[in-house]
């Protein structure tokens, strides 16, 4: 199955690259600047506290305990690992075999099905006033029988989306919020599929197809995806810090 993750991830971007070429990931790069990278790490900030905190909150529930600052530092590292190693998900692997494998898989399962709802909503009934109303209602009753881990996922999947946002300004998209937001969300979905190469792949290919069926062009979807992903790995780079001072400790140790 890890195999599996691989290749399709690989597939998938190896297509993206005969598809559009190889200047679109260039571009990305360039992109990159000082104030995009800034942006990713402070909203990062602050979705790596919500899911560190949704986390404990159902830890505590299954009757582990973990403190913020260890599941803060936990969250990083796993962020960090599903970053930069093939199949995005080595870094829950970790922190499942460090802290419980039922904790880690409600915290991933919950995560995604409050993204999914939500973006799916938003997708399927637009912007209409009583769509907005229908879904807010939608919430508010989830936040009433699971406040926490209801709040803290959306904390972060908006922050996942505004991260995209920033990534398609500084990519030099000019298309208008309400016409960015749908193609941010239907790219964030595609990211949460678990066959990718650490994370690269499906998230690209869709980014691609989303943006030329919008008359914004396959390129430029590509482009944005791309440094999406970028600022997204500089962002869990406070992961590796943990990361490394976790093998210094051990080694001291031994």
């Amino acid at each position: 199955m890890r195999w599996l993750k691989v290749l399709v991830g690989a597939s998938v971007l190896a297509v993206v690259v005969w598809w559009v070429g190889p200047q679109p990931f260039a571009e990305a790069v360039r992109s990159a600047g000082p104030g995009a990278l800034a942006a990713a790490l402070a909203i990062t900030a602050v979705t790596t506290l919500a899911c560190a905190w949704r986390w404990r909150v159902l830890a505590r529930a299954m009757g582990v305990e973990v403190s913020l600052p260890e599941a803060v530092s936990a969250y990083y590292r796993s962020q960090f690992l599903n970053a930069t190693l093939p199949g995005g998900v080595v870094g829950d692997v970790h922190r499942a075999v460090r802290h419980g494998a039922l904790p880690v898989v409600a915290d991933r399962g919950s995560g995604q099905v409050v993204q999914l709802v939500a973006a799916g909503a938003l997708l399927l009934l637009g912007p209409a006033p009583w769509a907005a109303a229908l879904l807010g209602l939608v919430v508010l009753v989830a936040l009433v029988r699971w406040p926490h881990v209801v709040a803290t996922s959306l904390v972060s999947a908006a922050g996942h989306v505004v991260v995209f946002l920033v990534a398609a300004r500084a990519a030099g998209t000019a298309a208008s919020l309400p016409d960015l937001l749908p193609l941010a969300l239907l790219v964030m979905l595609a990211a949460a599929v678990p066959l990718n190469l650490a994370g690269w792949g499906p998230r690209e290919g869709v980014a691609a197809w989303a943006f030329a069926a919008a008359g914004l062009g396959a390129a430029q979807g590509a482009t944005v995806a791309v440094l999406y992903g970028v600022l997204a790995l500089v962002a869990t780079l406070p992961g590796a810090v943990v990361l490394t001072r976790g093998w210094t400790r051990g080694v001291v140790r031994g």
